[in-house]
């Protein structure tokens, strides 16, 4: 007598399916035991600083009030960071704060598509699973520590803006709304991993879906607030922390994740290993000459990033452009806010300060888009392929081709960005050419900061490619030193060595080349040394 099995599947018990997943749990923790720690803490703690660089700023509850009028009356500030519920000190002071909800799903995303589709795409996860391993172990694993992950961020979150003196309720429903977030999009990546047999197309889809929620948010803020209703994003925001919380908001973050969750475990089984259920589609039998050669080669791996930086750039500027009207209402007659907010601008004039202060913040965002387009590179040799390309070519053209578009890509997209605040800033004030003209030479001379940095994950990846991510670190910290500096947190030698302080602030100081020498002299040297170091080292 035999026994019957449906096609495609084999006989197995479902404990089965789950063997060896607390040893892949501690595998895929000891790999990301500093990527991990880093984003937790960056993302538990910022909250809490922003709320102190708040409470420095504003110490009357008429600024506060003020504050929040002004923002609820600017669509573009709306539409950049969602409402402000409340006059209090904790829902102003976690306003901008927000943005982390975002953070985190990019967080989340990347951890499980590493743990997951990369791991099917090297081949490791096939050997893995010639052992006794059940189907469901790695997923099982990577959710596992993206979710814990998550909720030890939230809990950093809660505790620190209680320590930052804010209400337990609010700071609790802070840190849960930033805990459900990582969690949520956690297992929307673990959807994508199922999709595709491409880790790249895996994150397009991820992040597709997560920009897709993000412009939900922005356009429902922005206009009657229906729309943020159909982005989880927008739930985040809607928990209202420190304005008369909405616990019951945590019942569609939990479906929401739930859902997503066991979509992946359904899709997971209806699958091969290494395969995804959209079959790939057929290329050209020769490629055209935009793909030949290692240009084309880089371009093709490159430009779909390239694209997405270059568009959000784009809407940022016509945002900040928006927002620039507002500046006054928002800083109001606190001279402390002035100084502040001169002190990063470089002008007594306001408006012309908040640019100044907005394209630093852009620097560091592009100076993110340098990373990771150097970062391709270890990607490239991770699987092999960086092997098959050097074999016919040399190392130097390799490295150059991918480093081009880490230095040219920020460039272009800080120039869409300047070209966005431009037209809307001299829209508002009739001089469009004048205010293009100043909103371009402001991005423009934060150029050579930027391409320091590409140049520290160069020489990161040339001469230590095992911790080749450690340049995010680097950003994450010069990033804080940056916000929190700007109060006069830190002595100047230590502000020194955040190059993005460094360049004219443009468009209300006066230019002056010399610091913009010094920065792209210092780039170059740097990135000389990451090349050098790439050529005398074995591929890993």
């Amino acid at each position: 007598m035999s026994t019957l099995v449906r096609p495609g599947r084999e006989s197995r018990s479902a404990t089965g399916e789950f063997v060896g997943t607390m040893l892949l749990l501690r595998l895929y923790a000891r790999r990301d035991r500093v990527t991990a720690p880093l984003w937790i803490a960056v993302l538990g703690l910022m909250p809490a600083l922003q709320v102190v660089s708040i409470k420095d700023l504003y110490s009357s509850p008429d600024q506060l009030a003020r504050f929040a009028r002004t923002t609820a009356n600017s669509p573009a500030l709306l539409a950049m960071y969602g409402p402000v519920f409340s006059s209090a000190l904790g829902s102003i002071g976690t306003w901008k704060a927000g943005a982390m909800y975002a953070a985190i799903a990019i967080a989340a995303i990347l951890t499980v598509i590493r743990h997951t589709r990369v791991e099917e795409e090297t081949g490791r996860a096939e050997l893995v699973g010639s052992t006794s391993v059940g189907r469901f172990a790695g997923l099982t694993a990577a959710l596992l520590l993206t979710f814990g992950a998550a909720t030890v961020a939230g809990i950093a979150c809660a505790l620190s803006l209680v320590a930052a003196s804010l209400p337990l309720a609010g700071s609790v429903a802070w840190g849960c709304a930033l805990a459900a977030s990582g969690i949520g999009w956690g297992a929307v990546a673990a959807v994508a991993a199922q999709l595709s047999d491409s880790a790249r197309t895996t994150r397009t889809i991820a992040f597709g879906a997560l920009g897709a929620a993000f412009a939900l948010r922005a356009v429902g803020d922005a206009g009657n607030g229906v729309l943020s209703w159909l982005s989880p994003l927008g739930w985040c925001l809607q928990v209202r922390s420190f304005a008369d919380e909405r616990w019951w908001v945590f019942v569609l973050l939990a479906a929401f994740a739930t859902a997503a969750t066991a979509s992946a475990y359904w899709l997971r089984d209806r699958r091969d290993l290494g395969a995804g259920l959209f079959a790939d589609r057929p290329g050209k039998p020769q490629a055209g000459p935009a793909l030949s050669g290692l240009m084309g080669l880089a371009w093709r791996l490159q430009r779909g990033s390239m694209i997405t930086w270059g568009v959000g750039f784009a809407l940022y500027g016509l945002l900040i452009g928006g927002a620039v009207n507002s500046v006054s209402g928002m800083l109001g007659d606190s001279a402390t806010i002035k100084n502040a907010v001169t002190s990063l601008g470089g002008s007594v004039d306001l408006t012309k300060s908040f640019i100044g202060y907005a394209v630093a913040m852009l620097a560091a965002a592009a100076a993110a888009f340098s990373i990771s387009s150097v970062l391709r590179l270890a990607e490239e040799e991770r699987s092999g392929r960086a092997e098959l390309i050097l074999s016919a070519a040399s190392r130097y053209r390799h490295l150059g081709a991918h480093v081009l578009f880490a230095v040219v890509g920020p460039a272009v997209a800080l120039g869409l960005s300047g070209l966005g605040i431009g037209v809307v800033w001299g829209a508002t004030t009739h001089d469009l050419a004048g205010k293009v003209a100043e909103s371009l030479a402001a991005v423009a001379v934060q150029l050579p900061a930027v391409w320091v940095v590409t140049a520290i994950a160069l020489l990161l990846y040339g001469a230590v490619p095992r911790f080749a991510a450690l340049a995010w670190a680097a950003l994450s910290v010069m990033i804080l030193v940056l916000l929190v500096g700007s109060l006069g947190t830190f002595p100047q030698y230590v502000m020194d060595l955040v190059p993005f302080v460094h360049p004219p602030k443009l468009p209300g100081a006066s230019f002056d080349a010399v610091p913009l020498v010094w920065l792209t002299l210092i780039a170059v040297l740097i990135a000389a040394a990451g090349s050098v170091a790439f050529r005398r080292r074995d591929l890993r």
